[in-house]
């Protein structure tokens, strides 16, 4: 039976598939940045999600919101770069707006939040070659379903769908923000690093939600 909310039990499991994502993806990821950034966010991204899981292993948490508070203050202590500050504002962001067990609009006001985090700290918009390319299609994909009626395990499954279409519409963009908007039209024909983890990340919360 698919699940009506999601509960720590989906939270703890999504985090353990992100660690195991990242880490499996970690040299595409540093190959995808060393074309158009500094070639750290495979490494900074794998040793952020394995020590995330090694701080999980020591807590009980009793709902999402804990485990991604928990998420997001590893993170920023934990990965270098853009993408400590971006990822740890996302999910703490997304952790003050879970409220107990999510249901799809729940699911959608975690998302929305975790994009609007990111986009304060990045200053960044759709279009500009970044990971509010993956995270805001997800939300908005998300918010839809929950209008329709879906429940959580459908929302997040359509926020995932929606963050790999928009990790891949990176590539032909020309950068605006960030390192990569120092090449100007050569940042052309490459995906977004971050957008591409952000997909990983959302494709494993769904796994974990469809694992229910």
């Amino acid at each position: 039976m698919t699940a009506t909310t999601l509960g720590a039990d989906w939270a703890l499991d999504w985090m353990e598939r992100a660690r195991a994502v990242v880490s499996a993806n970690r040299i595409e990821l540093i190959e995808l940045d060393r074309a158009i950034g500094d070639g750290d966010h495979g490494e900074n991204m794998d040793r952020g999600f394995t020590a995330v899981g090694a701080k999980l292993a020591e807590a009980t948490p009793s709902a999402p919101g804990e485990v991604l508070k928990t998420v997001a203050t590893t993170l920023m202590s934990t990965v270098g770069g853009a993408a400590g500050p971006l990822y740890g504002t996302a999910f703490l962001r997304g952790a003050k707006a879970a409220d107990g067990a999510l249901d799809a609009a729940g699911v959608a006001a975690v998302l929305e939040a975790a994009v609007e985090g990111i986009q304060a700290r990045g200053k960044a918009e759709a279009g500009e070659k970044t990971m509010v390319d993956a995270w805001l299609p997800a939300a908005q994909a998300a918010r839809s379903a929950a209008e329709g009626g879906s429940g959580p395990v459908e929302a997040l499954r359509a926020a995932a769908d929606a963050a790999a279409a928009g990790a891949e519409a990176t590539e032909p963009m020309v950068a605006r923000k960030g390192r990569a908007s120092y090449l100007g039209d050569r940042s052309a024909g490459h995906r977004d690093p971050g957008a591409q983890s952000s997909a990983l990340l959302l494709a494993a919360a769904a796994e974990a939600a469809e694992a229910l």
